[in-house]
């Protein structure tokens, strides 16, 4: 196996939650005679995926292996080797950052779209923002977590200059590697375009945010207001 054809294979394991490099390769070994080569990678379909792991797990209709549609198409494309890339935007370098802004960081694996979990997504989406202003300053390949001895840790580091998380999914461990860090990790589970999921946010930012985010924008203590449950969820999503 050549180095491109690791990468591809590498690459469409982490596309696809809760699956290891070790199980995908057990699942091509499966559909692929012979050695696995970039042009072998180009006859997988996502049937052959999804039936794959749905026999590996013992559901034989397919319907509940835990990975959803969009996330077997991104692998297939990344095994066929199609560019995951070329539908990103791009960053924009600051000379200055806007007073009172913060950095966000979105877990991501296609385009500009919240829908990565922590533990496996491609790359980060990094946003200056402020009440009035948002700037894609950075995007950051998740890559090197693979060959990493702490993978949570790496990930959190490589992050570790921003201050909220926008995430689809994280563990409990992983949680706590991203807040010791200083982030604030915020689930959004349907996940959505990250211009969106940033309006809202700065939504939040021009009213009185709450107690967490208003310590973020450098508010004084005495002048942090105390909000109900209902505008921290706000907040949350």
């Amino acid at each position: 196996m050549n180095r491109e054809t690791a990468l591809r294979i590498a690459l469409a394991a982490r596309a696809m939650p809760g699956i290891s490099v070790g199980q995908l390769l057990d699942i091509l070994h499966q559909r692929i005679e012979g050695e696995l080569t970039e042009e072998a990678l180009q006859t997988v379909t996502v049937t052959d995926l999804k039936t794959g792991f749905a026999s590996a797990d013992g559901e034989e209709d397919g319907e509940d292996i835990g990975i959803g549609l969009p996330a077997l198409k991104n692998a297939v494309r990344i095994l066929w080797g199609e560019s995951v890339t070329e539908d990103l935007p791009q960053p924009v370098a600051l000379e200055q950052l806007p007073e009172g802004s913060i950095r966000v960081a979105i877990a991501s694996n296609s385009g500009e779209q919240l829908d990565g979990h922590f533990g496996s997504c491609l790359r980060f989406l990094i946003y200056q923002v402020g009440a009035d202003s948002r700037t894609l300053v950075d995007i950051r390949s998740a890559h090197g977590a693979d060959t990493a001895e702490d993978k949570n840790a790496f990930r959190a580091e490589l992050i570790a200059d921003c201050q909220v998380l926008y995430i689809v999914s994280i563990g409990g461990p992983a949680a706590a590697k991203v807040v010791k860090t200083g982030i604030y990790p915020i689930k959004r589970v349907d996940g959505g375009q990250a211009e969106a999921i940033i309006t809202e946010l700065q939504g939040v930012m021009s009213r009185t945010p709450p107690p967490w985010l208003a310590k973020l924008l450098g508010v004084a203590a005495e002048e942090r207001v105390r909000f109900s449950l209902s505008d921290e969820d706000a907040a949350r999503g």
